[in-house]
């Protein structure tokens, strides 16, 4: 493997065929732009499969993350059509290897929104907000991965979950939210977990989105990030996220 688009196929094969991977920069000797470039290649394959783009993940979004991993940015990653998946609906455990859930707050926008913006600029090209759900998937063995490695895979992301859309005028910086399997709490977290303002992540979306040369469209989607650990999953249970004032969001997965 010498090249971005020969890791790229290998990526991109190993989602498609929900298969493990070697670590191929296991030291992180790989540069983040040659990372991205990985990754905007195996995303560019499922595009030519027929799929199209539907928005943006972020990653990384907490402070104490950044500071663990010695980055002083946030990392994202690009959504997919085919990776949504029906509110309320069973899915597949085996489209993936060895998949984890976290609570997040999304964004739907009603405008582009590029370069470098305010929070109120942010804002005001926000449609709605929801509670959902991400299922984060790593394809490498062990679920083991430097930091370029995690970028190239498209930052672990692998599907997602929007409950009911919201008015974005509600006061959401500091949301209480429950992750929960079979109906037990798991995980307690607040949106202020993401950079201390889910906006913010919105506002750090629509730069790095813009620096790739793909700005955030109407319509997109953002998902703004975990706001507790993740959680493995496995096949049989029910899983939902319950946050203060926006409501609910869950999936099943088939046994």
């Amino acid at each position: 493997m010498s090249n971005a688009i020969e890791y790229a196929m290998l990526l991109d094969d190993a989602a498609v065929n929900a298969t493990e991977v070697p670590q191929f920069d296991p030291e992180g000797r790989l540069s983040l732009d040659t990372a991205y470039a990985i990754q905007a290649a195996s995303i560019q394959r499922r595009i030519e499969r027929g799929q199209r783009r539907v928005g943006v993940k972020m990653g990384f979004t907490s402070r104490a993350k950044m500071a663990q991993m010695g980055l002083s940015d946030v990392i994202w990653g690009r959504l997919t059509a085919d990776m949504q998946i029906e509110e309320g609906t069973a899915i597949d455990f085996s489209r993936f290897v060895h998949p984890r859930v976290e609570p997040e707050i999304a964004f739907i926008l009603k405008r582009s929104l590029e370069g470098d913006v305010t929070g109120p600029q942010a804002l005001a090209a926000v449609e709605a907000i929801a509670p959902a759900l991400e299922i984060i998937d790593s394809r490498y063995r062990d679920f083991k991965f430097s930091l370029p490695e995690v970028i190239a895979d498209n930052a672990s992301s692998s599907g997602f979950v929007i409950g009911a859309w919201c008015d974005p005028h509600i006061d959401f910086s500091n949301l209480g939210l429950t992750l929960n399997i079979d109906g037990r709490v798991v995980q307690v977290g607040s949106t202020a977990a993401l950079l201390g303002h889910p906006l913010r992540s919105l506002v750090a979306a629509a730069r790095v989105s813009a620096q790739a040369g793909e700005p955030l469209q109407a319509g997109w989607i953002v998902m703004a990030g975990g706001a507790t650990p993740a959680e493995w999953i496995r096949p049989g249970q029910h899983v939902s996220v319950d946050m203060e004032h926006l409501g609910s969001a869950s999936f099943e997965i088939k046994k």
